[in-house]
């Protein structure tokens, strides 16, 4: 299996913003031991500030890869150019959030890509991304 792992902006801060809601690792050693964990399967890692970037990797990701964990950050309430993009692809997409956004504040409620994800893991810190590969794994043996 062929994962894309897809952040949005500010994710590049991981491990040094807001320690308390996301945590004190960074992307650079957590995606290494996810790597590890799942040796079996390729996971590629991706993040922007971008937001047409996202949609420009998520264009790509079509026959290129299995599936895609997108975490989308803030434009995650906001994109409807992200939302549509996931839409538009066959690709099955799980939605990641290191927080649990239903309990933050209220803007923070709501998720434009929810709807057309095949579903979300929210609120496990990094092991969101765990929980996500497995979600996919199980959705693509069905």
């Amino acid at each position: 299996m062929k994962i894309l792992i897809l952040n949005g902006a500010n994710l590049n801060l991981q491990g040094r913003r807001d320690k308390g809601v996301y945590g004190c690792e960074s992307f650079d050693t957590f995606i290494p031991r996810l790597q590890a964990l799942y040796a079996e399967h390729t996971i590629d890692y991706h993040q922007t500030n971008i937001e047409g970037e996202i949609v420009d990797a998520l264009h790509r990701a079509e026959g290129n890869y299995d599936g895609v964990l997108l975490n989308a950050g803030g434009y995650t309430h906001t994109s409807v150019v992200i939302r549509d993009a996931i839409a538009a692809i066959d690709t099955p997409v799980v939605e990641i959030h290191i927080s649990n956004i239903a309990a933050r504040e209220e803007f923070r409620h709501t998720t434009l890509i929810g709807s057309v994800a095949i579903g979300s893991v929210v609120g496990f810190g990094l092991n969101s991304y765990r929980i996500g590969v497995e979600a996919l794994k199980l959705h693509l043996e069905q």
